[in-house]
């Protein structure tokens, strides 16, 4: 079975109501119901969407976006297996982060896959992870739109 690491911006795509991955993050969900499919999530992802979440629901003019975000992040959890920020996934992105120079919670996601022996799992290429690619590609890393999942 497949085991995926999300990463924020794959998350905050399923609150987006326009954003152009949203129909695929459905489906990942529903793949993980089905148990076709195993999504983990670390602890440090759970509180950037929770503030990038609040930030959204913000934007969208909800009276009470923390609200808002913390059920959301609550929903989360039914759905992806929470995994802890342990010393060795800590020390793990910091070598990461060492070597590709790309935002630390990223290099937790990265971290978090290798000590789960998963796959990385990112919206797209974010501007500060254009020169490291390559590096990216050979840790397995998977944007959206390079996602298939199995029916």
């Amino acid at each position: 079975m497949k085991r995926l690491v999300l990463d924020t911006s794959v998350l905050i795509e399923y609150i987006m109501a326009k954003a152009p991955y949203r129909l695929k993050v459905e489906e990942l969900f529903r793949a993980a119901r089905e148990g076709r499919v195993e999504l983990y999530v670390n602890t440090l992802t759970l509180g950037e969407v929770l503030y990038v979440a609040s930030r959204v629901y913000k934007a969208a003019g909800v009276s009470n976006p923390n609200a808002y975000a913390l059920d959301y992040v609550e929903w989360l959890k039914t759905r992806v297996n929470v995994v802890d920020l342990t010393e060795n996934i800590a020390l793990m992105a910091g070598e990461f982060k060492k070597k590709l120079r790309i935002a630390l919670p990223d290099c937790v996601v990265l971290a978090t896959a290798r000590e789960l022996n998963a796959t990385p799992v990112f919206r797209g290429p974010e501007k500060e992870m254009k020169h490291a690619l390559g590096e990216l590609e050979k840790l397995g890393v998977l944007f959206l739109s390079q996602l298939e999942i199995a029916s």
